[in-house]
């Protein structure tokens, strides 16, 4: 983090649910960038090629994704979570994901107090109302810290897209920015704790 004027920059991790490059929370993802306020950057800490937790695998060294997924939460000041909805819950890869950097590695856990917010979008009518409510369960049991509201749940999102699978609805967009706001005031409720500890 950097302190700018009276504002503190944060950095955040994105974490997009869906492996397809033309997923809709893929889509989301980029408007969540280009709809950033100036005191917020997100990096991408991609899922695409970590491998089916396994024990045995983790026991003789992290595959490269993982050590990609990791090093990207653990140089972060909080994560967002992309979440679609698969049959009424969480993507297989995702929940996958999460189980990897879950791991004590190193004598530590990069998710372990962690400010996170999670926005979804779907083309159904619920949105991702179900698989949020699983993520909400799941993302205090691995110690992060989940931000309660705002929610961005985006439903029949096939309809606020333009023909290059942008989200275009500036009603939409704005939820995305109100969200980002809150996130960063979140992040710095934490962040000027810890800071307060350590003066």
């Amino acid at each position: 983090m950097a302190g700018i004027g009276n504002a503190t920059m944060y950095r955040v991790a994105g974490i997009v649910g869906s492996l397809r490059a033309g997923s809709y929370n893929r889509a989301l993802f980029r408007a969540a960038v280009s709809a950033l306020p100036s005191r917020l950057q997100i990096v991408e800490a991609p899922i695409l090629d970590v491998p089916l937790f396994n024990q045995d695998v983790e026991d003789a060294g992290d595959p490269e994704a993982v050590a990609g997924l990791r090093q990207a939460i653990s140089g972060a000041d909080g994560v967002l979570i992309f979440c679609p909805e698969y049959n009424a819950g969480i993507p297989g890869v995702l929940k996958n994901a999460l189980d990897w950097a879950s791991r004590m590695h190193n004598g530590q856990r990069v998710l372990w107090d962690k400010p996170v917010g999670i926005m979804g979008a779907s083309d159904g009518r619920f949105g991702t109302t179900r698989s949020q409510m699983a993520m909400r369960s799941l993302l205090p049991q691995l110690g992060m810290r989940l931000m309660p509201t705002p929610a961005v749940m985006i439903a029949q999102v096939e309809e606020l897209v333009d023909d290059d699978g942008n989200l275009s609805d500036e009603k939409t967009r704005e939820r995305i920015r109100e969200h980002l706001e809150a996130f960063h005031h979140w992040i710095d409720v934490f962040a000027r704790a810890e800071r307060d500890r350590e003066s």
